[in-house]
Formats: structure tokens, sequence, C-alpha cells
């Protein structure tokens, strides 16, 4: 009986240890704050919880007996109010502060959000001087002037904006490419050939003093790459269809709105194909794709460009989206500008390179909708470029996308896979030793294939509608200005 009574009394002692346990478990837990990104506050998922949201000061409003803040951390375009008693009143607690606040998620009483925290305590992490900061308190500042400020310009609605639109572009377009069964290729940044032909290289040196006259680190001359083409062609003799997303680099003394000397290219290579129709498809569905995934996904932060600061600008890519791509021969593009009562600064016959000034009148002439140009003349393009032989002007099977508001945005062609053209066309040149691993894919196993870059900042241009490429990257640089 002692025996079956010690039995019990440590079950009920145990038992009465747990609920203790589990007491003091929830009331640790009831206790301590759960930290929110504002995205989530907002969506009024944690309404009636203890809360912790971290952040800077987009707004600060005084009354009587409440002090009222927004506070925003970049997850969002919307800011959370904040709301606490006016005893709470810090000096420190100014517009452009970091803050840390806890308190309870609640539903707002008023219209203009749905939510807002009340305030236990608010702990101002970052201090900020606004009479020193360089934008204003309820301001809505130029793109041109916050440009001044590449160090500070992430702080404002519309840039912060432009950065959220941009990831998820990013992702759209990888996003397209996984679903086409794309294998992506990390190009390299180095490399010791000049894709484009036209010269416009940085060239990579070490900054050693010792560096001996005529040395070169990697015993060949080395550069900045202009395109990962040449790479992916490689990968393209052992995978149907590859691409790349990356930096790319122009040595152009440029201060142009649509060039810069660093910028991201979207870059994709297709093998087994002998048609320019398989590239502009893949062109013209990445491009709705992506679109209408950034415009599904930053419905707000698109809204505040087309509103703010392109308005009228959405009506123009709704319209991109709702018809076909055109499509017209350079032949009948030079037809088309010859007959223009419109004056070029720059003359248009038969065989000239098309100026942004050509190309922005023939998307005008096509009802300002992306339209493609192929069959350019064969001097104008590089060595790569598939010979149009059975045609009667001597071009080549390339392609241009040409959008509103920009000009090009995507290049490509047919690469030559026949291997006596191709090395032709190199001794011509001058380059046949120096592109012999070149000829090596067309040796071994070559197929017809075919590929094109985008110029993503354009991209971003064009769905936005801004006119300057400066305002669409985080840090800007062209000729002399490389600020950070």
């Amino acid at each position: 009986m002692f025996r079956g009574a010690a039995r019990m009394f440590s079950v009920v002692t145990t038992t009465s240890v747990c609920r203790g346990i589990l007491s003091s478990i929830r009331h640790y837990c009831k206790k301590t704050p759960t930290k929110l990104r504002i995205s989530k506050a907002l969506s009024g998922a944690e309404l009636g919880a203890n809360v912790r949201v971290q952040g800077w000061v987009r707004s600060v409003r005084a009354q009587k007996t409440n002090l009222f803040l927004h506070v925003n951390d970049g997850s969002s375009l919307q800011s959370l109010q904040i709301v606490t008693s006016s005893k709470q009143t810090d000096p420190l607690l100014t517009f452009g502060s970091a803050v840390e606040v806890t308190g309870t998620l609640k539903k707002s009483p008023h219209q203009k959000q749905a939510v807002e925290l009340e305030a236990d305590q608010i702990h101002v992490v970052g201090t900020c001087n606004p009479p020193d900061f360089p934008f204003k308190i309820k301001e809505r500042h130029s793109l041109e002037y916050i440009r001044q400020f590449p160090h500070l310009r992430c702080r404002t609605n519309a840039f912060s904006s432009l950065l959220r639109i941009r990831s998820e572009a990013t992702t759209a377009i990888h996003s397209y490419f996984k679903e086409n069964d794309f294998v992506q290729i990390h190009t390299p940044v180095i490399t010791s050939n000049d894709c484009e032909g036209a010269g416009e290289l940085f060239q990579i040196e070490p900054s050693s003093p010792e560096k001996e006259e005529n040395e070169n680190f990697f015993s060949v001359p080395a550069f900045l790459t202009v395109s990962g083409q040449l790479h992916l062609e490689v990968m393209s003799g052992a995978f149907s269809r590859v691409y790349t997303f990356g930096p790319t680099f122009r040595a152009e003394n440029s201060q142009s709105r649509r060039h810069l000397a660093e910028f991201y290219m979207v870059e994709a290579e297709v093998s087994f194909t002998q048609s320019i129709e398989d590239l502009t498809k893949v062109m013209e569905d990445m491009f709705r794709f992506a679109t209408e995934h950034v415009l599904a996904h930053c419905a707000e932060d698109v809204d505040l460009f087309h509103k703010h600061v392109t308005p009228g600008h959405r009506d123009k890519v709704d319209s991109m989206l709702k018809k076909s791509f055109p499509v017209i021969t350079y032949s009948e593009a030079i037809d088309i500008l010859n007959r223009s009562s419109q004056k070029f600064v720059f003359p248009t016959h038969w065989g000239c390179d098309l100026q942004t000034e050509h190309e922005k009148y023939l998307v005008k002439h096509c009802g300002n909708i992306p339209v493609f140009v192929t069959d350019y003349p064969y001097d104008l393009k590089p060595f790569y470029a598939r010979d149009n032989r059975d045609q009667p002007e001597h071009t080549a099977a390339a392609v241009d996308l040409l959008v509103p508001g920009v000009g090009e945005l995507c290049g490509g062609s047919l690469r030559e896979e026949r291997l006596d053209l191709l090395r032709a066309r190199l001794e011509e040149a001058g380059l046949e030793d120096t592109y012999s691993w070149y000829l090596d894919l067309r040796r071994f196993g070559s197929v017809p294939h075919g590929g094109f870059g985008l110029g993503f900042e354009r991209y971003l241009q064009c769905v936005l509608g801004v006119d300057n490429i400066k305002d669409v990257t985080p840090f800007p640089r062209f000729s002399r200005s490389c600020h950070l």
C-alpha cells in the first residue's frame, strides 16, 4: 500500500511540475514580442499579438494626447502607423531616425490604414538630424534630385519601390527560364575575348607596383566582360538551352540617358535551331512573363511610378501586353524611315546602322508596341552572326527588339555554325589565332544554334517609363562618375 501511494504521489507531483512549466512557458511567450516585418504586420495576420518592429521613421505627428509615427523597413511601400502617448515624446525621435518599437497590433479605427501598432516602448536605435538630411518629410523629390545622393536615395519611396521592382523582375526572369528548361550558367566577369568586337573594353591589371613591364597577371591581356555569349556558346555544345544573368561592362565615353559603363544583361542560347522565330519567341515570351509577374507582385510600387513619376505610362504597358510584337526586316525599316516626313539627324540608307532616333520612330510607326527588326546588313554584325547566303542582299540572320521610350532592348542572331564560312570571316578580320578555340566548337559536334542578350536596366526603363537609365540601377557607373 505504501509503495502504491508513493507511485501515486510521484505522478501527482510530476503532473503539477509539468503544469507549472507550461504555465511559465505560456507566460514567457506572452511577454516575449514576436518580431515582424512591416509587410507582415500590415497584412493583419498577427492582430492582437505583442509584436516588435524595426525600421526608419517616415513621419512624426504629435497631438495633445497621442504621438503618431509612420515606420517603414523596406519590405513594403506602405508604412505602419505607430500610436503612443505624447508623454513618450523623445527629441531624438525625428524623421529619418531608426527605431525599434514593441507593442500590440490592433485594428485601426481610421480608414487610411487597416492596422496600427499601439506602442508600449519606442527605442531610438539611430538618430537623424532633419535639417541636414537631404530629403524632406512629405515632399516628393524628383528622380534627378535624389540621384545626387546614391548613398541615401534608397530611403525615398520612389527608389525603394524601384529596388523592390528590380528584385521581383530578377526573380521573374529566373522563373521564366527555369519553367522553360534552361540551365543557368555563371559566365566569368574576367575574360580574354571581346565578344562585340567594338574595342570598348576595360582592361584588368594588378595594382601592385612590383608589376614588371609587359607582364600580364593571366599571361594574356584580360578584360571585364562585355557579354557572356561566347561562354554560353561553349555550354550550348552540351546543353540545348542555357542562360546567364549578370553584370557586363562597356568602356563607352557616354553621358546618354540609355548607356552605362556597368549594367546587367540577360543572355540566352538555344541549340538545334535554324530559325530566328525560335529566338523572337523566347524574347517576347520572357518580356510578357516578367512584366505580368511584376505587375501582379509589385502592384503598389509600379502604381507609384505610373501615377507620380511617369503619369499615364500604365496604358502603354497594357497595350504592349495585349498585342503580338510585329516583325519587319531591316530593308522594310529603311523604306519606312525614307518615306517618313520626319527629319533625322543621322541619314537613312541601306547599310547604315540604325540610331536611337530611327529605332524610336519605327516603334511609333508600328503602334507604340515592341517591334522586331530582322536581317541586318552582314557587315554591321559581328563575326559570329550567320550569313544569309540565300538572300539577294548580303544580310545576317540577326534580330533586334525595339521597345517604346528606349529603342533597342534585345539584340541576337543565329550563330554561324558552318566551319568554312566562320573561318573565312575570322581570317578576314585577322582573328583566326585568337579564336581558334571558337573554331573547335564547330569542329566537334557543332549544331545550328542562336541566342540573344537583353539589357536589364533598359527593360526596367521600358516597363516603368523612366527616362534616364541611371535611375533604375542602385549605383550607376558611367564616364567620370564612380561614386561609392
